[in-house]
């Protein structure tokens, strides 16, 4: 839903119209060509013909032609095919960076989503340590009316609460700014009380890489060997059929012939131009050399990209190990806290005390709740950066 909403995805559309319009007008290279020509010319002298008794007509020093000439290549050799090969590839390497650059969408939806997600497993945990001390006031305030206890520790407990009340509504002002985000990512409405299914363990699918970097790298280097064929083929000689009519005064074709009048010429045409011979062995080379820059530039992203996914997976190792530990923890601090609530009410142990003993079992939750969603997004930005 990013991706569609995301502005630069209105690219994909427009690079597509691009390459059919590019293809279409290079296909219209093999059609026969049409052209119209037109000079008027003064000069200085003209041709003179005395050989009495022979009289020829005097030609004139301004003269004018227009003609128009069609022309059809005969030996394309490819070429026109080549260039649409070429124009198509261009193309696609234009979509595959816009494909790139879309994929990178996804790591920041994930920070977006798990954001919320350890947001509310933070809430819960709040609201767990909330109950605690609230366990604690009502045992306190039967202290009192037994005369057993102070109202100072009722209002040491009660301050506490209050403070656990605020961390709440600090936690639910970040939540509401999470989805206001994702609402915009998204370009729908999300409410701020919307509840997101915490995904289950996703299934790692090996060290492979299938980015669409790389497809984009492969299509960058697949363009210059076309280059380079096109490089090759155009040195070939072109030979062109071509048809040229028009009128001039004196006739183009019959110079004797001062007034305006028709005319036609028809025939072959060949060229052959060996300036590319000059430089086709250095084209060939900086061809060479512009596609090992591309392979050197893939293989670095690989690399970093290698090192990234070790990373990830360490820590989704380390994750692993420490949540064994915080269970553990919270099993310890829960049968500590017990011992307090019992010891508060039989008055053995301050409401100090009791409220150390209930934020050390608050700690060992949260720690259990952020190492949980920190593997979680561990290993989804490990599915994320592998491109799986």
């Amino acid at each position: 839903m990013s991706k569609a909403n995301y502005p630069l995805s209105k690219q994909r559309d427009l690079i597509a119209k691009t390459k059919e319009y590019n293809i279409d007008n290079i296909a219209k290279g093999i059609i026969p060509q049409f052209s119209v020509n037109g000079t008027a010319t003064y000069q200085s002298d003209v041709t003179h013909i005395g050989v009495p008794p022979f009289t020829t007509p005097v030609i004139p020093k301004d003269q004018y032609n227009l003609h128009g000439e069609i022309s059809q290549t005969l030996t394309d050799f490819g070429i026109n095919k080549q260039k649409r090969e070429i124009s198509g590839i261009d193309a696609d390497f234009q979509q595959q960076n816009l494909e790139a650059e879309l994929f990178n969408l996804r790591g920041r939806v994930n920070q977006i989503f798990f954001g919320i997600i350890l947001i509310d497993e933070q809430l819960v945990q709040n609201d767990l340590s909330k109950q605690d001390i609230q366990t604690g006031i009502n045992k306190v305030q039967a202290g009192i009316n037994n005369g057993t206890d102070f109202n100072s520790s009722l209002n040491k407990l009660k301050a506490e609460l209050l403070t656990t009340d605020q961390h709440s509504i600090d936690l639910r002002a970040s939540r509401k700014a999470y989805t206001d985000i994702l609402s915009l990512f998204i370009n729908q409405q999300i409410d701020e009380n919307v509840v997101l299914q915490k995904p289950g363990q996703p299934v790692l699918a090996g060290d492979s890489i299938n980015r669409p970097e790389l497809k984009a790298y492969d299509l960058q280097i697949r363009s210059y060997t076309e280059q380079q064929r096109l490089t090759r083929i155009s040195n070939y000689p072109q030979l062109n059929a071509f048809f040229q009519t028009g009128i001039g005064s004196p006739s183009p074709v019959n110079f004797l012939a001062p007034e305006l009048s028709g005319f036609y010429i028809t025939g072959l045409r060949l060229s052959w131009n060996f300036g590319g011979f000059y430089t086709y062995k250095k084209d060939k080379l900086i061809n060479k050399n512009n596609q090992d820059m591309v392979l050197a530039q893939r293989n670095t992203f690989l690399f970093n990209t290698s090192l990234t996914m070790r990373q990830q997976n360490a820590d989704i190792v380390r994750y692993q190990q420490l949540m064994q530990s915080d269970n553990e923890i919270i099993n310890l601090r829960r049968s500590v806290k017990q011992a307090s609530t019992v010891q508060l009410q039989n008055g053995v142990i301050t409401a100090n005390d009791y409220l150390l003993d209930i934020n050390a079992e608050a700690q060992a939750r949260q720690a259990l709740v952020l190492h949980e969603v920190q593997l979680l997004m561990s290993q989804y930005n490990y599915k994320t950066t592998s491109g799986n």
